[in-house]
């Protein structure tokens, strides 16, 4: 029976996909002590990588090393399992919409979940959980256009990064939530952001 147990669980895993994220509650049919101590093994022969507590990857092996999926992958695969919404704060909000060209080594998102940190070789990933204001948003650009800019710095910004922030409001899809999401920003950002909604109009 138990040998019927590994080869089940091994063969999910052997047949996954690059990037799957395993949970003890991903087989939920079986003893959560015994799948948890299955998860380690496997991970001691090379199947799996564990990136946290309970929180096992399927990396893939080259010859530079262990290749990892990207930290929004792994955490949107995480928030899934969670039921929750994700943000990325910080220099990783500012990298994703383009203010940034450098891919930080720690990256950072808030959730609506629990907290945890996730070691992805040297680089660390940290979810941290996060005030319900910041999840109030009904579009995501403006969500994520907030923590870029909180990171950036009201006195930071640059008229590079006012020209990417009227770029990411013409390209995006969600023009019928801006008016209502500018109202949750910070009255600095509001004005920026307005300015070059208009600097659009003007063209």
């Amino acid at each position: 029976m138990q040998d019927a147990v590994v080869n089940k669980i091994k063969s999910k895993i052997v047949h996954g996909k690059f990037g799957e994220v395993y949970f003890v509650s991903s087989f939920p049919q079986y003893d959560v002590e015994y799948v948890t101590k299955l998860l380690a093994i496997f991970e001691r022969e090379g199947l799996i990588s564990r990136i946290a507590k309970g929180v096992y990857v399927k990396a893939r092996k080259t010859r530079f090393g262990v290749l990892y999926p990207s930290a929004f992958e792994l955490v949107t695969e995480i928030a899934k399992r969670d039921k929750a919404v994700i943000i990325p704060t910080g220099a990783t909000a500012a990298n994703r919409l383009g203010f940034s060209t450098q891919v930080p080594m720690n990256t950072s998102f808030l959730t609506t979940g629990s907290g945890r940190k996730l070691s992805l070789g040297n680089r660390t990933v940290t979810l941290k959980h996060g005030a319900p204001r910041n999840f109030a948003f009904r579009g995501k650009l403006m969500q994520e256009l907030v923590q870029a800019l909180r990171s950036i710095g009201e006195n930071n910004i640059t008229k590079e990064d006012e020209g990417q922030i009227a770029k990411l409001l013409a390209e995006t899809p969600e023009k019928d939530t801006i008016e209502h999401d500018l109202l949750l920003a910070p009255v600095w950002m509001r004005q920026i952001i307005k300015r070059n909604i208009k600097g659009q109009d003007n063209e």
